[in-house]
């Protein structure tokens, strides 16, 4: 079985040392220049881009021929079962291009993941996936552990600007304004049910929120038990 996945994930070199996995980018466009990420551009050189431009970064999804030519590349490596682990549904339409892309390849034999998550939690469930693969677990076996990875995983961050999550659409423009005028800094996360945002807390400063974060992890999970973070 090979395992593909979406540049959503966030997977970090370290984690992908010694794993066989693929993975479909995701595009950005920047002062009318497309990228796509972890290919043509990383997020260090992105932030320099975005920190020298008045523009916003427009996004899309991968469109389902690149999933349907990754997959037909797969096949063509002969192997046939393959598991595709993907950016929350409730965030992108990244799944259903994969499904749509899937379609297109019916000598693949596809299984779906819907992480309802996205970042370094979606990359967890990847890696998880590849680690097991790896030892020749059986997918019956490798599919629990994900759903189990999801549950027990959360996932908090917070942001300096909201600017951009206005522009994408992501909150309104009196939300926005409010933040800036009143200088809150909202802690995010992502709900189980449906993997949408979701807001946690609204605090006066970026230290004074990832305080908070601390906080609410210690809370969830208590002081005790050994964390991933």
């Amino acid at each position: 079985m090979q395992i593909l996945t979406d540049a959503g994930a966030d997977l970090t070199p370290l984690q992908m040392e010694g794993l066989v996995f693929h993975s479909v980018p995701l595009t950005f466009t920047l002062d009318d220049k497309s990228y796509r990420s972890g290919i043509d551009i990383g997020p260090e050189a992105f932030y320099e881009l975005l920190a020298g431009t008045k523009s916003f970064p427009m996004t899309s999804q991968p469109a389902p021929g690149e999933f349907a030519d990754a997959y037909r590349r797969i096949v063509a490596s002969g192997d046939h079962d393959i598991l595709s682990i993907h950016i929350s549904s409730g965030l992108s339409g990244t799944l259903n291009a994969a499904r749509l892309g899937a379609q297109q390849v019916p000598e693949a034999n596809v299984t779906f993941v819907d992480t309802l998550t996205l970042s370094g939690a979606e990359g967890w469930q990847v890696e998880a996936a590849g680690r097991m693969n790896q030892a020749g677990w059986p997918l019956t076996r490798i599919l629990p552990i994900l759903a189990r990875i999801g549950v027990a995983t959360e996932t908090f961050y917070t942001l300096e600007t909201l600017k951009y999550l206005e522009h994408g659409g992501r909150i309104s423009h009196i939300q926005a304004l409010l933040g800036q005028i009143l200088d809150l800094k909202p802690i995010i996360g992502v709900e189980k049910e449906r993997g949408v945002y979701a807001i946690h807390s609204r605090e006066r400063s970026v230290k004074r929120a990832v305080q908070k974060i601390a906080e609410m992890v210690a809370a969830h999970f208590g002081t005790a038990e050994r964390l991933r973070v």
